[in-house]
This record gives structure tokens, sequence and C-alpha cells, in this order.
């Protein structure tokens, strides 16, 4: 693939100051359809979120594929369809009507990149003070990062997916470290279900994460 371009300094001054000025999880979604950015003229819809925002656990993905461009949601696809599978494995639905049981899960980027390509260092670059925005905005009590891109962009690692995964790494915010755990992405497992073990006891891991965090909760109250 190319070599991704330097990203010019105004663009990315630019982003940061739309993500710092969205105070709602609604003027964040306007701010991102004002980035000016090619993968605008190639995809078909923006890409924003869904689940219930404020739901303990946020799920982050790299890219909307076909399907989700089409229907304008991230995770609505065959991949997605196996990553709703496996959450409902430990309990979670993203349209739950007790919050503590449902998710909230977006994407790296907010558009299509065009073929489904993987997206360029310049892209996260632009889009990135959005995201960490977006986690900012939702507060989640944990975050799941599904595959590399993901990971390794949010957690400004050097090791790839399969280094990081099956661990709680602590991701930085202004709130103080947010619990992280890397696995791999659903279009992963399509490709490789041998990997499916992992990612099972990842599962295991998140929920346990988030049984422990229901006893500390009772014990506060």
């Amino acid at each position: 693939r190319r070599a991704a371009a330097v990203l010019p300094l105004p663009a990315a001054a630019t982003a940061a100051g739309l993500a710092a000025s969205a105070h709602s999880l609604e003027a964040l979604r306007e701010a991102m359809a004002q980035v000016d950015t090619p993968l605008r003229e190639t995809a078909t819809n923006l890409v924003f979120a869904d689940g219930q925002p404020g739901a303990p656990i946020m799920l982050l993905g790299e890219a909307p594929g076909a399907d989700e461009d089409r229907q304008g949601r991230p995770f609505v696809g065959v991949s997605g369809q196996l990553l709703d599978r496996m959450l409902a494995s430990i309990g979670l639905d993203r349209h739950a009507a007790n919050l503590q049981s449902s998710f909230y899960i977006s994407n790296i980027l907010p558009w299509r990149p065009p073929g489904n390509r993987t997206p360029t260092d310049a892209e996260i670059t632009l889009f990135l003070p959005f995201v960490l925005r977006h986690i900012a905005l939702a507060r989640p009590k944990r975050l799941v990062l599904l595959g590399g891109v993901a990971a390794k962009s949010l957690l400004r690692a050097k090791d790839g997916i399969t280094r990081l995964r099956g661990r709680w790494h602590d991701l930085p915010t202004d709130a103080g470290p947010l619990p992280a755990l890397p696995t791999w992405h659903p279009a992963y497992l399509l490709r490789n279900p041998a990997a499916k073990r992992e990612s099972w006891a990842d599962l295991l891991l998140l929920r346990r994460s988030i049984e422990s965090d229901a006893v500390g909760s009772e014990r506060q109250d």
C-alpha cells in the first residue's frame, strides 16, 4: 500500500478543535460530519454509533464496512451479527432496556474506506480526537478494542493485536485511566474460526470484570 502522507497541521488542529467543542454526542456527530476528508466522497453514510450511550461497556472497531455504510450503523453486517451472538453469550445486548446489560459501539473511522481497505495513519490521526471525545462523552467504565487498528491506535502500542489481546490495559483519559481490553475483530474470526477460542477467553475476562464492577457498586451502595 502507498505510504500515508503526513497529515497537514491545519487539518489536525481543526479536527482537534471541533472535537473539543462538542459537549454532547449529537454535537460530536455533527462535528465529525464537518471534517473535510476524501472518505466522504466515496462513502454513503456517516456511521456514528449504536447501542446504549451510558452503558458500562463501549466497543470500538476499525471502520464501517459495506453493510454499515448502507445502514449508517456500526457492526450490522455478518461480523456484527457474530459479535452480537458472542456478547449475548455473556449477557450483553446492545438494545437491552437495562443499561447494565447493554453496550455502546462505534469505530475509529466514521466513514467507510474505499473497498474496505485498512485506514491510513493520516485518517486515524485525523479522527482520533473525535474517538477520544466520544469516549469522554459516553463515559463507559470499560472499553473493548476490536482488532489491531483500534487497539494500536488508542493504546499507542507498537505490539500487534496478538500480543495485546487477552489482558487489560490502561487508556489514559482526562478522568483517569480507563481499562481497555483488546481482542480479535469479529471479521478476523470469520476468516480464522480457530481464534474463537481465544476470543471466548477474552469474553470471560470481560464478564468477570463486569461482575467485579457490579459487586463493587453494591458495596458502595
